[in-house]
Protein backbone atom coordinates (compact mmCIF):
# COMPACT_ATOMS: atom_id res chain seq x y z
CA UNK A 1 0.00 0.00 0.00
CA UNK A 2 1.42 3.25 -0.99
CA UNK A 3 1.64 6.48 1.60
CA UNK A 4 4.51 8.06 -0.58
CA UNK A 5 6.02 11.24 0.59
CA UNK A 6 5.87 13.13 -2.61
CA UNK A 7 4.48 12.99 -5.56
CA UNK A 8 5.88 9.75 -7.20
CA UNK A 9 6.08 10.51 -10.72
CA UNK A 10 8.28 13.99 -10.25
CA UNK A 11 10.96 12.61 -8.50
CA UNK A 12 14.38 12.61 -10.51
CA UNK A 13 17.39 10.51 -10.87
CA UNK A 14 19.41 13.86 -9.90
CA UNK A 15 20.82 14.62 -6.60
CA UNK A 16 18.32 14.77 -3.80
CA UNK A 17 19.61 18.49 -2.43
CA UNK A 18 18.41 20.01 -6.21
CA UNK A 19 14.50 18.76 -5.38
CA UNK A 20 15.20 19.92 -2.14
CA UNK A 21 15.92 23.39 -3.60
CA UNK A 22 12.47 23.62 -5.41
CA UNK A 23 10.66 23.10 -1.93
CA UNK A 24 10.67 19.54 -1.72
CA UNK A 25 12.06 17.55 1.31
CA UNK A 26 11.99 13.61 0.99
CA UNK A 27 14.32 13.12 3.74
CA UNK A 28 10.89 14.85 6.12
CA UNK A 29 8.45 12.82 3.93
CA UNK A 30 10.36 9.14 4.58
CA UNK A 31 10.26 10.69 8.42
CA UNK A 32 6.61 11.57 8.06
CA UNK A 33 5.80 7.56 6.88
CA UNK A 34 7.85 6.40 9.98
CA UNK A 35 6.06 8.19 12.27
CA UNK A 36 2.19 7.44 11.09
CA UNK A 37 2.87 3.44 10.71
CA UNK A 38 1.92 2.31 14.41
CA UNK A 39 -1.66 4.64 13.33
CA UNK A 40 -2.28 2.89 10.03
CA UNK A 41 -1.51 -0.80 11.22
CA UNK A 42 -3.68 -0.16 14.35
CA UNK A 43 -7.14 -0.34 11.89
CA UNK A 44 -5.51 -3.24 9.43
CA UNK A 45 -8.41 -5.78 9.19
CA UNK A 46 -7.86 -9.66 8.58
CA UNK A 47 -8.37 -8.83 5.07
CA UNK A 48 -5.30 -6.64 4.51
CA UNK A 49 -2.29 -8.01 3.18
CA UNK A 50 0.96 -6.20 3.09
CA UNK A 51 2.57 -3.63 4.60
CA UNK A 52 2.86 0.60 4.50
CA UNK A 53 4.76 1.54 1.66
CA UNK A 54 4.08 0.21 -1.49
CA UNK A 55 2.77 1.23 -4.73
CA UNK A 56 -1.03 -0.09 -3.86
CA UNK A 57 -2.51 -1.75 -1.15
CA UNK A 58 -4.42 -4.82 -1.07
CA UNK A 59 -7.81 -6.44 0.21
CA UNK A 60 -8.57 -9.53 0.33
CA UNK A 61 -11.94 -9.79 -1.67
CA UNK A 62 -12.18 -13.51 -0.53
CA UNK A 63 -14.08 -11.70 2.47
CA UNK A 64 -17.20 -11.35 -0.17
CA UNK A 65 -17.84 -14.93 -0.73
CA UNK A 66 -20.20 -15.30 1.93
CA UNK A 67 -22.42 -12.67 0.62
CA UNK A 68 -25.50 -13.87 -1.78
CA UNK A 69 -24.74 -11.10 -4.21
CA UNK A 70 -22.58 -7.95 -2.91
CA UNK A 71 -22.66 -4.38 -4.36
CA UNK A 72 -19.90 -2.51 -3.99
CA UNK A 73 -20.35 1.07 -2.91
CA UNK A 74 -17.81 4.19 -2.75
CA UNK A 75 -17.73 7.47 -1.58
CA UNK A 76 -14.93 10.75 -1.77
CA UNK A 77 -14.59 13.64 0.06
CA UNK A 78 -12.85 16.35 2.24
CA UNK A 79 -13.28 18.80 4.86
CA UNK A 80 -13.86 21.81 3.58
CA UNK A 81 -12.38 25.47 4.98
CA UNK A 82 -12.63 23.58 8.78
CA UNK A 83 -9.01 22.70 8.06
CA UNK A 84 -8.29 26.22 8.29
CA UNK A 85 -9.30 25.92 11.74
CA UNK A 86 -6.87 23.31 12.60
CA UNK A 87 -3.54 25.23 11.12
CA UNK A 88 -4.86 28.19 12.89
CA UNK A 89 -5.09 26.57 16.04
CA UNK A 90 -1.54 24.15 15.33
CA UNK A 91 -3.95 21.46 16.26
CA UNK A 92 -4.32 18.57 13.91
CA UNK A 93 -5.03 15.34 15.57
CA UNK A 94 -8.72 15.82 14.60
CA UNK A 95 -9.07 16.64 11.24
CA UNK A 96 -8.61 13.11 10.17
CA UNK A 97 -11.80 11.82 12.16
CA UNK A 98 -13.85 14.29 10.22
CA UNK A 99 -12.35 13.74 7.16
CA UNK A 100 -13.44 9.77 8.10
CA UNK A 101 -16.75 10.93 8.97
CA UNK A 102 -17.48 12.41 5.62
CA UNK A 103 -16.54 9.31 4.19
CA UNK A 104 -17.66 6.32 5.74
CA UNK A 105 -21.17 7.97 6.57
CA UNK A 106 -22.22 8.67 3.00
CA UNK A 107 -21.80 4.89 3.09
CA UNK A 108 -23.66 3.56 5.15
CA UNK A 109 -26.55 5.55 4.43
CA UNK A 110 -26.92 2.99 1.78
CA UNK A 111 -26.54 0.52 4.18
CA UNK A 112 -22.98 -0.33 2.96
CA UNK A 113 -20.17 -1.49 5.80
CA UNK A 114 -17.29 0.66 5.39
CA UNK A 115 -14.57 -1.75 4.43
CA UNK A 116 -11.55 0.41 3.29
CA UNK A 117 -10.18 4.24 3.11
CA UNK A 118 -7.40 5.84 1.08
CA UNK A 119 -6.93 9.27 1.87
CA UNK A 120 -4.31 12.60 0.53
CA UNK A 121 -2.98 14.96 1.93
CA UNK A 122 -1.38 17.87 0.36
CA UNK A 123 0.62 20.25 2.14
CA UNK A 124 3.06 23.58 0.99
CA UNK A 125 6.02 22.00 3.44
CA UNK A 126 5.90 18.10 5.05
CA UNK A 127 6.57 18.70 8.45
CA UNK A 128 6.58 14.92 9.53
CA UNK A 129 5.20 15.78 12.66
CA UNK A 130 1.87 17.60 11.48
CA UNK A 131 1.42 15.04 8.87
CA UNK A 132 1.54 12.05 11.60
CA UNK A 133 -1.05 13.68 13.69
CA UNK A 134 -3.53 14.24 10.56
CA UNK A 135 -2.74 10.48 9.76
CA UNK A 136 -3.42 9.37 13.94
CA UNK A 137 -6.66 11.55 13.34
CA UNK A 138 -7.60 9.22 10.39
CA UNK A 139 -6.70 6.20 11.93
CA UNK A 140 -8.66 7.05 14.72
CA UNK A 141 -11.63 7.39 12.64
CA UNK A 142 -11.09 4.53 10.44
CA UNK A 143 -10.81 2.52 13.86
CA UNK A 144 -14.22 3.81 15.43
CA UNK A 145 -15.63 2.93 11.65
CA UNK A 146 -14.24 -0.89 11.70
CA UNK A 147 -12.43 0.33 8.29
CA UNK A 148 -8.71 -0.21 7.50
CA UNK A 149 -6.44 2.76 6.11
CA UNK A 150 -5.48 0.59 3.30
CA UNK A 151 -3.00 3.95 2.15
CA UNK A 152 -2.69 7.29 1.08
CA UNK A 153 -0.51 9.95 -0.57
CA UNK A 154 1.48 12.86 1.11
CA UNK A 155 2.36 15.12 -1.79
CA UNK A 156 4.59 18.33 -0.88
CA UNK A 157 3.41 21.45 -3.24
CA UNK A 158 5.73 24.37 -2.14
CA UNK A 159 4.91 27.51 -4.37
CA UNK A 160 1.12 26.66 -4.57
CA UNK A 161 0.17 26.07 -0.71
CA UNK A 162 2.19 27.81 2.45
CA UNK A 163 4.23 26.04 4.32
CA UNK A 164 2.18 26.07 7.18
CA UNK A 165 -1.32 25.22 4.75
CA UNK A 166 -2.45 21.83 3.31
CA UNK A 167 -5.77 20.25 2.66
CA UNK A 168 -7.22 16.64 2.79
CA UNK A 169 -8.95 14.13 0.68
CA UNK A 170 -9.99 10.85 0.64
CA UNK A 171 -12.24 7.55 -0.67
CA UNK A 172 -14.05 4.42 0.40
CA UNK A 173 -15.48 1.54 -0.59
CA UNK A 174 -17.90 -0.99 1.50
CA UNK A 175 -20.05 -3.64 0.45
CA UNK A 176 -23.83 -4.37 0.99
CA UNK A 177 -26.05 -7.05 0.09
CA UNK A 178 -28.21 -6.40 -3.11
CA UNK A 179 -31.30 -6.85 -1.28
CA UNK A 180 -30.62 -4.85 1.68
CA UNK A 181 -29.60 -1.69 -0.08
CA UNK A 182 -31.36 1.16 1.69
CA UNK A 183 -33.10 4.10 0.06
CA UNK A 184 -36.06 5.77 -1.29
CA UNK A 185 -37.63 3.01 -3.28
CA UNK A 186 -38.11 1.65 0.09
CA UNK A 187 -39.47 4.55 1.67
CA UNK A 188 -43.77 4.27 2.47
CA UNK A 189 -46.34 6.18 4.06
CA UNK A 190 -46.21 6.15 7.70
CA UNK A 191 -42.98 5.66 8.08
CA UNK A 192 -41.59 7.35 11.00
CA UNK A 193 -38.55 9.78 10.93
CA UNK A 194 -36.17 9.20 13.75
CA UNK A 195 -32.70 11.77 14.32
CA UNK A 196 -29.47 11.20 15.63
CA UNK A 197 -28.30 14.08 17.55
CA UNK A 198 -24.65 15.32 16.09
CA UNK A 199 -21.47 16.11 18.02
CA UNK A 200 -21.83 20.00 16.46
CA UNK A 201 -21.10 21.55 13.37
CA UNK A 202 -19.55 18.46 12.22
CA UNK A 203 -17.58 19.31 8.84
CA UNK A 204 -19.74 21.90 6.70
CA UNK A 205 -20.69 25.40 6.81
CA UNK A 206 -17.35 26.40 7.90
CA UNK A 207 -17.03 29.40 5.14
CA UNK A 208 -20.31 30.42 6.75
CA UNK A 209 -19.31 30.43 10.48
CA UNK A 210 -15.67 31.25 9.54
CA UNK A 211 -17.03 34.41 7.89
CA UNK A 212 -19.92 35.09 10.93
CA UNK A 213 -17.74 34.58 13.71
CA UNK A 214 -13.95 35.71 12.63
CA UNK A 215 -14.13 37.52 10.25
CA UNK A 216 -17.20 39.83 10.51
CA UNK A 217 -17.53 39.76 14.53
CA UNK A 218 -13.62 39.77 15.13
CA UNK A 219 -13.59 37.42 17.16
CA UNK A 220 -10.24 35.46 18.12
CA UNK A 221 -10.07 31.01 18.38
CA UNK A 222 -8.73 31.48 21.81
CA UNK A 223 -12.19 33.93 23.01
CA UNK A 224 -14.56 32.11 25.94
CA UNK A 225 -17.59 32.32 24.98
CA UNK A 226 -19.92 31.37 27.78
CA UNK A 227 -22.56 29.94 25.90
CA UNK A 228 -20.28 27.60 24.52
CA UNK A 229 -19.04 26.69 27.78
CA UNK A 230 -15.01 27.28 26.46
CA UNK A 231 -12.91 28.46 23.47
CA UNK A 232 -14.75 29.32 20.32
CA UNK A 233 -11.58 27.35 18.69
CA UNK A 234 -12.12 24.19 21.05
CA UNK A 235 -16.16 24.06 19.60
CA UNK A 236 -14.99 24.97 16.19
CA UNK A 237 -12.39 22.00 16.29
CA UNK A 238 -15.03 19.30 17.54
CA UNK A 239 -14.93 16.05 15.40
CA UNK A 240 -17.41 14.83 13.27
CA UNK A 241 -19.86 11.99 14.55
CA UNK A 242 -18.98 8.83 13.05
CA UNK A 243 -22.23 6.79 13.06
CA UNK A 244 -21.54 3.88 10.71
CA UNK A 245 -21.36 0.88 12.98
CA UNK A 246 -24.16 2.53 15.27
CA UNK A 247 -26.22 2.41 11.68
CA UNK A 248 -25.21 -1.18 11.00
CA UNK A 249 -26.21 -1.97 13.83
CA UNK A 250 -29.78 -0.10 14.02
CA UNK A 251 -30.31 -1.55 10.39
CA UNK A 252 -29.51 -5.17 11.67
CA UNK A 253 -31.98 -5.04 14.93
CA UNK A 254 -34.76 -3.45 12.94
CA UNK A 255 -36.56 -2.94 9.84
CA UNK A 256 -34.81 0.42 8.30
CA UNK A 257 -36.05 2.03 4.90
CA UNK A 258 -33.45 4.70 4.09
CA UNK A 259 -31.19 6.71 6.25
CA UNK A 260 -29.85 10.22 5.38
CA UNK A 261 -26.24 11.72 6.24
CA UNK A 262 -26.79 15.60 7.11
CA UNK A 263 -24.11 17.08 5.29
CA UNK A 264 -23.41 20.28 3.58
CA UNK A 265 -26.95 21.76 2.25
CA UNK A 266 -29.13 20.80 5.75
CA UNK A 267 -30.95 18.69 7.27
CA UNK A 268 -33.90 19.52 4.57
CA UNK A 269 -31.81 19.15 1.18
CA UNK A 270 -30.16 15.92 2.58
CA UNK A 271 -33.34 14.19 3.81
CA UNK A 272 -34.67 15.03 0.30
CA UNK A 273 -32.45 13.06 -0.87
CA UNK A 274 -34.14 9.34 -0.31
CA UNK A 275 -38.18 11.14 -0.62
CA UNK A 276 -39.85 9.83 -3.23
CA UNK A 277 -41.61 11.91 -5.51
CA UNK A 278 -44.98 10.75 -4.37
CA UNK A 279 -44.71 11.09 -0.56
CA UNK A 280 -43.28 14.51 1.90
CA UNK A 281 -41.54 14.39 4.71
CA UNK A 282 -42.52 16.66 7.81
CA UNK A 283 -40.00 17.51 10.47
CA UNK A 284 -41.24 19.15 13.90
CA UNK A 285 -38.35 21.43 14.88
CA UNK A 286 -39.84 21.43 17.97
CA UNK A 287 -38.45 17.90 18.90
CA UNK A 288 -35.05 19.18 20.05
CA UNK A 289 -32.80 21.68 21.02
CA UNK A 290 -29.95 22.90 18.50
CA UNK A 291 -26.28 22.94 20.13
CA UNK A 292 -25.52 26.67 21.56
CA UNK A 293 -23.55 27.02 18.35
CA UNK A 294 -25.67 27.32 15.67
CA UNK A 295 -28.16 29.86 17.55
CA UNK A 296 -24.77 31.70 18.10
CA UNK A 297 -23.92 31.37 14.52
CA UNK A 298 -27.87 32.71 13.26
CA UNK A 299 -27.60 35.57 15.92
CA UNK A 300 -24.31 37.04 15.81
CA UNK A 301 -24.72 37.05 11.86
CA UNK A 302 -28.62 37.64 12.10
CA UNK A 303 -28.92 35.13 9.50
CA UNK A 304 -32.46 33.92 8.47
CA UNK A 305 -33.87 30.13 9.65
CA UNK A 306 -34.61 29.79 5.88
CA UNK A 307 -30.80 29.96 5.65
CA UNK A 308 -29.28 28.43 8.54
CA UNK A 309 -30.66 25.46 7.59
CA UNK A 310 -29.89 25.72 4.52
CA UNK A 311 -26.42 25.48 5.15
CA UNK A 312 -25.52 23.54 9.03
CA UNK A 313 -26.90 20.50 10.23
CA UNK A 314 -29.10 22.38 13.56
CA UNK A 315 -27.46 19.61 15.59
CA UNK A 316 -29.07 16.72 13.50
CA UNK A 317 -26.40 13.98 12.33
CA UNK A 318 -27.96 11.63 10.58
CA UNK A 319 -31.65 10.31 10.08
CA UNK A 320 -33.24 7.44 9.69
CA UNK A 321 -36.50 7.07 8.14
CA UNK A 322 -38.45 3.10 8.99
CA UNK A 323 -41.71 1.63 9.68
CA UNK A 324 -43.51 2.97 12.83
CA UNK A 325 -43.28 -0.45 14.15
CA UNK A 326 -39.41 -0.58 13.87
CA UNK A 327 -39.07 2.99 16.01
CA UNK A 328 -38.53 1.26 19.88
CA UNK A 329 -36.21 -0.98 18.60
CA UNK A 330 -34.19 1.22 16.94
CA UNK A 331 -34.42 3.67 19.76
CA UNK A 332 -33.04 0.91 21.56
CA UNK A 333 -30.42 -0.06 19.35
CA UNK A 334 -29.05 3.62 19.15
CA UNK A 335 -29.20 4.03 23.02
CA UNK A 336 -26.99 0.56 23.01
CA UNK A 337 -24.67 2.37 20.96
CA UNK A 338 -24.72 5.40 22.77
CA UNK A 339 -26.16 7.53 20.03
CA UNK A 340 -29.05 10.29 21.26
CA UNK A 341 -31.61 9.75 19.22
CA UNK A 342 -35.37 10.96 19.14
CA UNK A 343 -38.01 11.25 16.68
CA UNK A 344 -38.22 13.70 14.80
CA UNK A 345 -41.16 13.50 11.59
CA UNK A 346 -42.75 11.21 9.85
CA UNK A 347 -43.48 10.15 6.18
CA UNK A 348 -46.95 11.08 4.41
CA UNK A 349 -48.62 11.09 0.77
CA UNK A 350 -47.17 14.46 -0.98
CA UNK A 351 -49.79 17.24 -1.15
CA UNK A 352 -49.76 19.52 -4.96
CA UNK A 353 -47.07 20.69 -4.46
CA UNK A 354 -45.31 19.23 -2.20
CA UNK A 355 -43.70 15.56 -3.69
CA UNK A 356 -40.27 15.04 -2.37
CA UNK A 357 -39.86 17.46 -0.13
CA UNK A 358 -39.08 17.81 3.56
CA UNK A 359 -41.37 20.52 5.42
CA UNK A 360 -39.88 21.84 8.82
CA UNK A 361 -42.44 22.79 10.77
CA UNK A 362 -42.44 24.70 14.22
CA UNK A 363 -39.73 26.12 16.24
CA UNK A 364 -36.97 24.30 17.84
CA UNK A 365 -37.60 23.61 21.80
CA UNK A 366 -35.73 25.86 24.17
Amino acid sequence: MSQEPTQSDVIETSAPSAYAAAGVDIEAGDRAVELMKGSVAATHRPEVLGGLGGFAGFFDASALAGYRRPVLATSTDGVGTKVAIAQAMDRHDTIGQDLIGMLVDDLVVVGAEPLFVTDYISCGKVVPERIAAIVRGIAKGCEIAGAALLGGETAEHPGLLAPDEYDIAGATTGVVEYDRILGADRVRPGDVAVAMRASGLHSNGYSLVRHVLLERAGWALDREVPELGGALGDELLVPTRIYAKDCLALADATEVHAMSHITGGGLANNLARVVPRHLTVRIDRGSWTPQPIFSLVQQVGGISQADIEATLNMGVGMIALMPAASVEAALASLARSGVEAWVCGDVRDAGPDDGGRVLMEGRHAG
